[in-house]
């Protein structure tokens, strides 16, 4: 019951479709790079934007959100979590944080595993970490009130076995470099899933450790461009690949091809995203008024100048005001009030 067991991965077809998207992500892997070495400072910008909409849309997938007010002031550590929702927020900031500064010292192991979960739920009573005590399943609700399976995941008397297994296997595929590390991931971040070892927070953990191994591998675009919220954008895809793949799962005759494409699919749009982001942040308007046009598309329809200050610690507060001015005069931006209290509203788009 696994995409590990010996000679699966092996015999699984290599479509003409994954072998370009894998050479493509060769090629976007190189150009990040070098983005890296030539607008460090730049990036920062788009650095801090995703893990907002990361954390955000990680958990709004699920049905865990919070106001834009309460979000920033959350993320910014201002403010406590007052309920469960925040409080499961606040744990996947931090994980994704521990991710992005700690992933090359984050051997993936049943243990690193427990202990992400574990930290997604340290602002609450409930004690995170532990594998399943009951059996869990996979289903949803339709329209009509009616609740479907879709998914019967492993037993949690299984569950200790089957995730050391998966990790021993994985591991040793990895350290081999006989598997492509672009197919290995999906197939990774399928297994865990169908094993489903928590009793809750599988689907935001499957995202953590996807980009842990993607991070792992050399592939960080989700640290400037959110994966989590393209995937929100395209969920019922998500939804439809991973539950194609799993059919047969328990059997050793699933198909890898549905989900492998969407997960490839999906990293190709942020690199696409990433590249166009970078060619904004080049042009001749320069680096430091992108940042502040960046900010404010991602901040909610009224904000505030310090909103924009926190996206932009690299930018002084008489640039960010000269921006404004021009977005006031281009119509773009209108202002209510005046000094630190006043309000600014979006009018139009920032091109």
């Amino acid at each position: 019951m696994s995409s590990f067991v010996p000679g699966f991965l092996e015999r699984q077809p290599i479509t003409q479709n994954i072998l370009r998207t894998v050479r493509l992500l060769g090629e976007y892997k190189g150009k990040e790079t070098l983005f890296k070495q030539q607008i460090p400072q730049a990036l920062e910008t788009l650095r801090q934007v995703a893990v907002i909409q990361s954390t955000e849309s990680s958990n709004r997938i699920e049905g865990i959100t919070a106001s834009p007010d309460r979000l920033r002031a959350l993320l910014a550590d201002k403010t406590t979590p007052g309920n469960r929702s925040e409080q499961e927020i606040l744990g996947y900031r931090d994980v994704l944080s521990s991710i992005h500064t700690n992933y090359q010292h984050m051997p993936l192991t049943t243990g690193i595993v427990r202990q992400l979960h574990r930290d997604l739920y340290k602002y609450m009573e409930s004690e995170g970490g532990r594998w399943k005590p009951v059996d869990n399943e996979i289903s949803e609700v339709r329209a009509d009130g009616t609740k479907v399976i879709r998914f019967r995941p492993v037993p949690a008397f299984a569950t200790a076995e089957h995730m050391g297994a998966l990790h021993e296997r994985c591991h040793g595929l990895w350290t081999a470099g006989e598997v492509e590390k672009l197919v290995l991931i999906p197939a990774y971040v399928l297994d865990f899933l169908c094993i489903h070892p928590f009793l809750d927070g599988n689907g935001r953990m499957a995202r953590l450790l996807s980009l842990l191994l993607l991070y792992q591998a050399g592939f960080e675009v989700g640290r400037y461009i959110s994966l989590e919220k393209i995937v929100e954008e395209t969920r019922e895809s998500y939804y439809d690949s991973l539950y194609a793949s799993s059919q047969g799962w328990h059997e050793n005759e699933h198909s890898l091809l549905p989900w492998t494409e969407y997960f490839l699919g999906v990293l190709v749009a942020a690199y696409r995203e990433f590249e166009s982001r970078v060619g904004l942040l080049a042009t001749a308007r320069g680096a430091k008024t992108e940042m502040v046009l960046e900010a404010i598309r991602h901040l909610p329809q009224d904000f505030r100048m310090v909103d924009v200050e926190r996206l932009c610690p690299n930018v002084t507060r008489d640039w960010i005001r000269q921006v404004f001015a021009d977005l006031k005069k281009q119509g773009v931006l209108w202002c209510e009030g005046k000094g630190p209290a006043a309000v600014w509203h979006k009018r139009g788009s920032l091109l």
